[in-house]
């Protein structure tokens, strides 16, 4: 009887060494998770292109997707989210502003997506008539990034062709008397039909089949100010999991992958 309760007893804590991950060769770590918000195009899809690599490092990246720029950044101030990536320093800095928000913190730059305009009723800029019908985003920071658009294509005029935060009170000469409609962003795909021209944030424009470098009237060019940034809460800035996840946004493959995927649409910024 001895003998048999020894064995037994051998046997459970066998057991309870593999449980526990005391074994050599079984972890005893659990994967730690990372949750991240994120608009569908492409930052939901670059975010999906390394969860793979990530969770061979340990990290379980749980990408939760929303497709308004507000409630990704709320979450994250409110601390219901680890972290998000889809906004850029100006759009963060009015966000700031208006929500009182002091915990967001960018921790590196990832991409550019290259703001464009776009008409289905004119192929030239020359053809825009006067009167024009023009929608842009409602946001201060996209507002004011359309307006500098349109002011470096002379359409428009502004105070200062430096200040991101124009808005329309900025302008000084109106030559065509373009009539502005203010829309939430992630409308303006669905308007496009319905007004002249249509100034559309890339990741929208994506969502909605359009080709920012074959589609578009206009567009910036790759040395934009608006980067998009991948923010985390000043609590966990500098976490393990965060210097993980920033090495892969900024690794080689990514950059390769968004080169290859968006083919200019989106333009790596590391």
């Amino acid at each position: 009887m001895a003998f048999q309760f020894k064995k037994t007893l051998h046997q459970l804590l066998a057991s309870a060494l593999v449980v526990t991950g005391l074994v050599p060769g079984i972890s005893a770590m659990a994967a730690e998770t990372l949750t991240i918000a994120a608009t569908p195009v492409p930052h939901a899809e670059i975010l999906e292109f390394i969860k793979p690599q990530l969770a061979k490092e340990g990290i379980d990246l749980k990408i939760k997707v929303f497709t308004d720029y507000v409630q990704p950044a709320v979450q994250v101030n409110e601390k219901h989210l680890d972290g998000n990536f889809f906004l850029h320093q100006p759009y963060l800095n009015e966000f700031k502003k208006s929500h009182s928000n002091d915990i967001e913190v960018p921790v590196t730059k990832v991409h550019v997506e290259p703001f464009a305009a776009y008409s289905t009723r004119y192929k030239k800029v020359a053809d825009i008539p006067e009167g024009a019908t023009v929608a842009i985003p409602n946001d201060p920071s996209n507002s004011g990034r359309a307006l500098l658009l349109l002011a470096r294509q002379g359409l428009l005029k502004l105070k200062d062709v430096n200040n991101i935060s124009a808005t329309k009170k900025d302008i000084i000469d109106n030559p065509k008397k373009l009539k502005f409609k203010e829309l939430e962003a992630a409308t303006l795909p669905r308007v496009l039909n319905q007004v002249d021209l249509a100034l559309i944030n890339t990741n929208y424009a994506i969502e909605a089949k359009l080709n920012p470098v074959k589609d578009s009237l206009f567009i910036e060019d790759a040395h934009s100010p608006y980067a998009n940034l991948l923010v985390a809460r000043e609590d966990n800035k500098n976490s393990p999991a965060f210097k993980k996840l920033i090495a892969a946004l900024n690794s080689p493959e990514v950059k390769k992958f968004i080169e290859e995927k968006y083919k200019g649409a989106v333009v790596p910024a590391f």
